[in-house]
């Protein structure tokens, strides 16, 4: 799944409760510090992904004429040049393999600037932050069908894309993340 920056603050905010939550992670300047250090990493992560789609974007405009006169499946050739791009902006497309590397940095960083101590294996704690962000991700369609099935409910229609429907449905998210003990 792809990540927006939006979800970044919640995710990383899960993965320094798991960590704490864990047994095996000693928090040297609470779990705040930690989120902080995790959003930063995974806010780079993000933004390089960003300026690959854009320099895609850029490639597909100049080229529309020759793409339309070809005939060519748009979405498919975005991904064929995004795919071809990614190693020059350092983006790994595989989900898994760019969360296992997202979960190395976070664990170095929180190390480097002596956030988190412990005596286990450097292995368990990778996999304790690659399980919150996997995990994240799991529960997210879970709570995204869970807010939109409350702003339904509502008497009054709310229309996605506007100001209103965003707030509130930022709003009602977080409330959702809060009742799972997510944020």
């Amino acid at each position: 799944m792809k990540i927006s920056l939006k979800t970044i603050p919640h995710i990383a905010n899960k993965i320094a409760i798991d960590l704490n939550k864990s047994g095996s992670v000693t928090m040297t300047q609470g779990l705040e510090r930690v989120a902080q250090e995790a959003e930063k990493i995974f806010e780079e992560d993000v933004k390089k992904e960003i300026a690959l789609e854009e320099k895609v974007d850029l490639i597909c405009d100049d080229n529309e004429e020759e793409i339309e006169f070809q005939l060519v499946d748009e979405r498919q050739l975005f991904f064929m040049i995004k795919k071809k791009l990614a190693p020059e902006f350092g983006v790994i497309l595989n989900y898994e393999e760019r969360f296992s590397d997202i979960s190395h940095k976070i664990l170095d960083e929180l190390y480097e600037e002596d956030l988190i101590h412990f005596d286990v294996s450097e292995n368990r704690i990778k996999n304790i932050i690659y399980n919150a962000i996997t995990g994240f991700i799991a529960d997210t369609q879970e709570i995204e069908d869970a807010v939109m099935d409350k702003i339904r409910s509502y008497k009054k229609h709310y229309i996605p894309g506007t100001d209103e429907f965003d707030i509130l449905h930022e709003k009602i998210y977080r409330e959702e993340m809060m009742k799972r003990g997510m944020e």
